[in-house]
C-alpha cells in the first residue's frame, strides 16, 4: 500500500509539475498575443488617421466582399499590418 501512494504521489508531482510548465508558455503566448494586437491597434489607427474618406470608403467595401464570399475577412487588415 506505500509503495502505491508513493507511486500515486510521484505521478501526481510530475502531472503538477507538467501543468505548471504549461501555464507559464500559455502566459508568455497570451502576453506576447496582447502585445501584438495592441502593436496592431495603433497602427491601424494611425494608418485609419492617414487614409482618406475615398481609401476608407473602399476598405470597407472590400471587407464587406471578402466576408460575404467566404474569403478571409482579416485579409485586409493584415496586408496594412506589414506594411
Amino acid at each position: 500500500i506505500h509503495c502505491l501512494c508513493a507511486a500515486q504521489d510521484l505521478v501526481k508531482s510530475h502531472l503538477m509539475y507538467a501543468v505548471r510548465e504549461e501555464v507559464e508558455v500559455l502566459k508568455e503566448q497570451i502576453k506576447d498575443l496582447m502585445d501584438r494586437n495592441s502593436l496592431l491597434e495603433r497602427e491601424n489607427s494611425l494608418l485609419r488617421s492617414l487614409a482618406n474618406k475615398e481609401q476608407l470608403s473602399q476598405l470597407h467595401a472590400q471587407m464587406r466582399s471578402a466576408g460575404s464570399s467566404g474569403g478571409s475577412s482579416g485579409s485586409p487588415h493584415t496586408s496594412t499590418s506589414t506594411a
